[in-house]
Formats: structure tokens, C-alpha cells, sequence
């Protein structure tokens, strides 16, 4: 009796999204929003939630993602218009996907917390790493 433990609940996917709605985000079918920022959240093979697309949303459903255009951020909509992304964006949508995270159980993870990542931009490091050995800067 003193010593047992209590058994551990293990939240379905619906229950997770609830916690986000409990903790301010809207969720209308697999898309969550707050405050002009939105993203696709889908259910995992494991059962928990994955944040697919996170971007600013226009004229209420439209997902603008950030893309790295070299020099600047921009968030791009299907359509292909272009918004360049201000600081302001930047870190409104870093603090979305942090609140989000945590509001969903998830892991917040080192490299995220960095700043923002988007997935349109291949980083150099990882340049050809899946076609054998990559070439060195000097050879």
C-alpha cells in the first residue's frame, strides 16, 4: 500500500490535442493555431502527435512555411506568393512550436531551441551525406 506505485497513463492522440486546446491553441481537424501561427499535427506511428508544417497562417487557413532563401527567411504560400519573415515572425513562431511542444507532451529538443529551422533548406553538413563519402572543401 505505501509503496505502491501508481500505474502510468498513457494519453491517446486525442487526449494530447485536448491538452493543447486546454492550453489556448485552437485544433480544427489536424490543424492547430494560435495568435496568426499555425501547423499540421498528425499522429505518429507510436500514437503521439508530429508537428509536420509550422507557418504563419493567412486569410484564416492558408499555411505560409518558412523557407531559407540564402540571405533571409520568407514564409511562401502554396500559391507561391512570398512574405519575408521579420524577427518579430521569428520568434513568435519559435515561441508557437516551444508552447506547442510542451503543450502536447512532446521533447523539446537542443538543436530547436537554437532558432528557427525550416525544412526547405538543406544545411551544409548534411550535403550528399547519403551518396557515399562527400567530397572534402580542398579536393
Amino acid at each position: 500500500m505505501f509503496f505502491r506505485r501508481e500505474k502510468e497513463v498513457k494519453l491517446t492522440f486525442s487526449d494530447r490535442l485536448n491538452a493543447a486546446r486546454n492550453a489556448g491553441f485552437t485544433v480544427d481537424g489536424s490543424l492547430v493555431s494560435r495568435r496568426g501561427l499555425g501547423c499540421t499535427v498528425t499522429e505518429g506511428p507510436d500514437g503521439l502527435p508530429v508537428i509536420d508544417e509550422t507557418g504563419l497562417l493567412l486569410h484564416g487557413k492558408d499555411l505560409a512555411r518558412l523557407v531559407h532563401g540564402g540571405y533571409q527567411m520568407f514564409f511562401v504560400t502554396r500559391d507561391g506568393h512570398k512574405l519575408a519573415a521579420l524577427a518579430d515572425h521569428l520568434k513568435a513562431l519559435h515561441a508557437f512550436t516551444e508552447d506547442l511542444t510542451e503543450a502536447l507532451g512532446g521533447e523539446s529538443m537542443y538543436n530547436t531551441g537554437l532558432g528557427s529551422t525550416c525544412t526547405g533548406h538543406l544545411y551544409d553538413r548534411v550535403k550528399d551525406r547519403d551518396h557515399g563519402a562527400a567530397k572534402r572543401p580542398w579536393e
